[in-house]
């Protein structure tokens, strides 16, 4: 690992803190409320709506997957902390200005898919740099907790902010005189994801430091160069490649339903921004609490079979999600998501986390941030085509392919081999 001492506790909380901060991105805006807010506000139909929005989420992915490696090449020579910085605060910006986009003008669609891309991509890169600082403030032997502790409370704040945005934007009427035109109301929810971002970030911001003797940066030749000789340097360690070949499927299903959720209940199950907020609500809740649970499991039993136990019931909740004949059904598929959900992220960087080499995080998490977006648009490009040419019901079933395969070639990976190949 890059510290041979466990980092301060101060230093651990400020990044356990930055998900709390970030988790007010993925909730009220990929998740809950602007998503579901576009594809009824932008579109006609909720088909057509969604099939939109998944546009957004593939054109972010792709550009994610692009730069990833590259933004990680580039941190390892030093900068990390700067650069986590300079992507949070574009993220901040985009987001905010996604409350004055309006539905109805002609190139409104256009602006505001682009200001969510921009917002994504910055996010999503902003992770690069926060999760390769895991193994340098992070026991060996405490590495899964500690990620589930970030996971926990990034859960605990999108539960927050969630609440919030229910009592200050989605109340009716909204406080301190929020206008509800135009659903002005529910795109102010940018605003307050914005700020808490911005605000909660802090800690992290001043606390993290760049690993001792890493230099400004270098060119971005050099990041190219350092990007092909980390690919040739993966074939050796093949439990690397196992695992990152599995998380290209397992995550591109959990990212679809994240995305397509909240959309999904409004479509199929007519649910008021009230119930979605509400629903929100009981899958943080869950997924909190999953999060701070299994880290502990994580550290006995492996990433891996954390990571297994928790794609099996995903599957499941998806089977049931897609079929549920009530709304009573899917609340309990949604629980069940929530409740593994969280494990099967914070394994997934644990496990990560221990198979990186000391000096080579930002890059090894580059290409992890690259499998978990490569083919990340199938999943949502697929949910979007079933969804407009069939059902949403036939789009979300879809996703049980993603779940499959990836678990299947999770089976392969051999932890422990991982483990030694790293410290080798």
């Amino acid at each position: 690992m890059t510290m041979p001492v466990p980092a301060p506790r101060s230093t651990i909380a400020a990044w356990c803190l930055y998900d709390w901060a970030n988790s007010a991105f993925t909730t009220l805006v990929v998740t809950f409320i602007y998503s579901a807010y576009f594809t009824s506000a932008f579109a006609d139909d909720p088909g057509r709506g969604t099939a939109l929005w998944s546009r957004g989420v593939v054109v972010s992915a792709l550009a994610i997957a692009a730069l990833a490696p590259l933004a990680g090449a580039r941190a390892d020579r030093g900068g990390r902390r700067r650069y986590l910085i300079a992507c949070s605060l574009v993220c901040v910006a985009a987001t905010a200005a996604l409350t004055f986009v309006r539905p109805g003008p002609p190139n409104a669609v256009v602006l505001a898919l682009t200001l969510f891309v921009v917002a994504n991509v910055a996010f999503e890169i902003g992770l690069v740099f926060y999760n390769a600082f895991l193994p340098s403030i992070a026991e060996p032997a405490r590495i899964g907790r500690i990620s589930g502790y970030g996971w926990g409370l990034g859960y605990g704040g999108g539960l927050a902010a969630l609440v919030l945005a229910l009592v200050v934007c989605v109340s009716d009427p909204p406080m301190f005189g929020i206008p509800t035109a135009e659903g002005f109301n529910l795109r102010a929810t940018n605003l307050l994801v914005a700020g808490w971002f911005l605000v909660f970030a802090v800690p992290a911001f001043v606390r993290l430091r760049d690993p001792a003797g890493t230099g400004g940066g270098g060119s971005v030749a050099d990041a190219f160069r350092d990007i092909v000789a980390t690919a040739r340097r993966l074939r050796e360690y093949r439990q690397v490649l196992l695992f990152l070949l599995a998380r290209l499927f397992y995550n591109d299903g959990l990212v679809t339903i994240f995305a397509f959720g909240g959309i999904y209940a409004v479509g199929t199950f007519g649910f008021t921004f009230q119930e979605l907020l509400t629903f929100g609500i009981v899958i943080n809740v869950g997924a909190g609490l999953g999060a701070l649970a299994f880290g502990f499991v994580d550290d006995r039993l492996g990433g891996k079979v954390t990571i297994g136990i928790s794609v099996a019931a995903l599957s499941a909740a998806t089977l049931v999600g897609a079929l549920a004949p009530t709304p009573a059904w899917f609340w309990a598929s949604a629980i069940l998501v929530g409740v593994f959900a969280g494990p099967n992220q914070s394994a997934s960087r644990s496990l990560m986390a221990r198979f990186v080499p000391a000096r080579h995080e930002s890059e090894f998490f580059g290409f992890f941030a690259f499998s978990g977006k490569v083919t990340s648009f199938l999943g949502p490009a697929l949910l979007g085509v079933l969804s407009e040419a069939y059902s949403q019901r036939v789009g979300v079933a879809s996703l049980l392919v993603f779940f499959a395969v990836g678990g299947l070639l999770l089976w392969r990976v051999d932890e422990r081999l991982g483990i030694e190949a790293a410290a080798g």
